[in-house]
């Protein structure tokens, strides 16, 4: 009487699925952490857009943001490129830029970034 072998299906991910998740999840993670910078720079400029809209003049509200910019040490956006209107009796700042990220030959990541102050 032969003993009845029975064969299990291996499970799971070989050797070369494992070294292209990885490679996968190093780009993702390499350009996410190009990325980070430029949020954290936007939440900066809101900020700056916030406090700047405190003043009553268009060139008070440049000067403003810019003594916030020289604070935070922000460099996509000056006062000059600052669109600054009058909505009923309050002053709204507001401000539109692209960055590119360069992320391998002649491909890049551009991140369009706008907002206004509340």
């Amino acid at each position: 009487m032969r003993a009845k072998q029975t064969r299990h299906k291996q499970r799971g991910i070989s050797f070369v699925g494992l070294l292209f998740v990885a490679i996968v999840l190093a780009c993702v993670g390499v350009v996410v952490a190009q990325v980070i910078p430029t949020l954290i720079e936007y939440q900066a400029i809101t900020k700056a857009a916030n406090k700047a809209k405190e003043g009553t003049t268009v060139p008070e509200v440049r000067a403003i943001f810019d003594r916030a910019q020289a604070i935070d040490d922000f460099k996509s956006v000056t006062g000059k490129d600052l669109d600054v209107k009058k909505d009923g009796d309050k002053v709204v700042v507001s401000f539109a830029y692209d960055r590119e990220i360069h992320l391998f030959g002649p491909a890049y990541l551009v991140l369009k970034y706008q907002g206004q102050s509340k």
